[in-house]
């Protein structure tokens, strides 16, 4: 197996609350430590009730104050939303206080709606600023210049990793023209990630960043010590990714038994669409279809989600992947 990390989104469940999640990150991320996951990567997302992680660099900090040696980052930083300079004063100050610790992963969608975002900031545009705002964030990280009037403090030359978030091909082509490691959101959007990751791979020019393509892909994992409980454990997600499919985002549900019983040909062809990375199972039964995985498409590193209702299974869930991971 190659390198894992996690991906946490700090879920709020039904009849829970966002101190309890947010304690359940941290809890997480100290486990996730012992374990030997490489990374731990929190989740921009904004005005959604089962999502904790909104603040994203004060979760961040939070996490690396809890742990000490995990690297800690944005999966990712919704670029669009902020200006560039105050999130390199963000993560600036982060890699401040954790050196050599803190990644910075930026994504070009807005992570809420357009009411929300317009909320978060209200002078767009509608034209298109991404890559022009990525190269500001990555001047700022850098290296003072001679004659450079506008400054991050801190944040200037902590040269804190900067990777490119994508679930199409233009984050590929962006990553690969900049130079940079590229991480594929193959949890939600599996359908463009084979022709994305060859675009990135066959385009990619060396840069001071990065000598050669970097992939990481993301994957939901359910692992549980039965393939039924596994089952159980993931119909939280499915249930929870028919609702926001279907414009009705909420907090994380409770499992269900009977979940094949209650899908509409709709809510079928959705998780059919969005989930065919999600990886359910028994320790024997997971091992052989991740290794299937990551033979066919070589990722450089698995970057791992899962939305489980009960925190105790979460860190199981967890915990055998682990174990798999130091067996192969």
């Amino acid at each position: 197996m190659v390198p894992i990390s996690v991906l946490d989104l700090s879920p709020i469940v039904q009849g829970g609350d966002a101190a309890t999640a947010l304690r359940n990150t941290v809890d997480l991320a100290r486990h996730a430590e012992q374990w030997g996951y490489r990374r731990y990567w929190l989740a921009e997302h904004h005005n959604m009730p089962g999502i904790a992680s909104a603040a994203t660099s004060i979760v961040i900090g939070q996490v690396a104050g809890a742990t000490n040696t995990i690297r800690v980052g944005a999966g990712g930083i919704m670029l669009p939303n902020h200006s560039p300079l105050v999130i390199a004063e963000q993560f600036g100050t982060l890699a401040t206080v954790y050196p050599g610790r803190i990644d910075l992963g930026i994504g070009r969608a807005p992570g809420t709606d357009q009411r929300t975002m317009y909320a978060l900031r209200r002078n767009l545009t509608g034209d298109d600023a991404f890559p022009q705002d990525v190269l500001e964030l990555i001047g700022y990280l850098g290296p003072v210049l001679p004659g450079q009037a506008v400054r991050a403090i801190p944040g200037a030359g902590t040269e804190v990793p900067v990777w490119i978030l994508g679930s199409s091909f233009y984050g590929a082509q962006l990553s690969a023209a900049l130079g940079l490691p590229y991480a594929f959101a193959s949890h939600f959007a599996p359908e463009h990630l084979e022709p994305a990751i060859a675009m990135y791979r066959e385009r990619f020019k060396p840069s001071r960043h990065l000598e050669k393509p970097y992939v990481m892909l993301g994957i939901s994992v359910f692992a549980a010590e039965r393939e039924a409980e596994a089952r159980t454990l993931f119909t939280s997600q499915q249930q929870s990714v028919i609702n926001l499919r279907s414009g009705r985002p909420g907090q994380l549900p409770p499992p269900i038994d009977d979940i094949e019983a209650r899908l509409d040909d709709r809510g079928r062809a959705i998780l059919n669409s969005v989930l065919t990375c999600a990886f359910v199972g028994s320790p024997e039964m997971l091992s052989p279809r991740l290794d299937a995985f990551v033979d066919r498409h070589r990722p450089d590193e698995l970057m791992v989600t899962a939305q489980i209702f009960d925190h105790a299974a979460r860190l199981r869930s967890f915990e055998i992947l682990s174990q798999i991971s130091r067996e192969r």
